[in-house]
């Protein structure tokens, strides 16, 4: 069973940095793209920044220049590192990946369940 999990998530003050982390655990073929969503109350969730199938790296407009991601293959992790951040950061931040169990299988979307994280003075 494939799993993802997040975790860095907290409480930080305006101007503040954080960093996210998600790991992929479980038996699985491959991990094609991962990368993190947010949803903030009352909002549909919203793309933070994506590594596509071949492709830029993508990254929503609010959050350009001050938050990056990364990635280790290795290890089957992504990362988010969110400096400079803002009151309307605050969101529950999900980790996705688009993950192949065996060979030739149709890549299925997974979620982790997300963290929190609180951007307040």
């Amino acid at each position: 069973q494939v799993q993802l999990v997040e975790s860095g998530g907290g409480l930080v003050q305006p101007g503040g940095s954080l960093r996210l982390s998600c790991a992929a655990s479980g038996s699985f073929y491959m991990i094609y793209n991962m990368g993190w969503y947010r949803q903030a109350p009352g909002k549909q969730r919203e793309l933070v920044a994506r590594f596509p199938t071949g492709g830029s790296t993508l990254y929503a407009d609010s959050v350009k220049g001050r938050f990056t991601i990364s990635r280790d293959n290795g290890k089957n992790m992504v990362y988010l590192e969110m400096n400079s951040l803002k009151p309307e950061d605050t969101a529950v931040y999900y980790c996705n990946a688009a993950i192949s169990i065996v060979l030739y299988q149709r890549p299925n979307d997974y979620w982790g369940q997300g963290t929190q994280v609180t951007v307040s003075s």
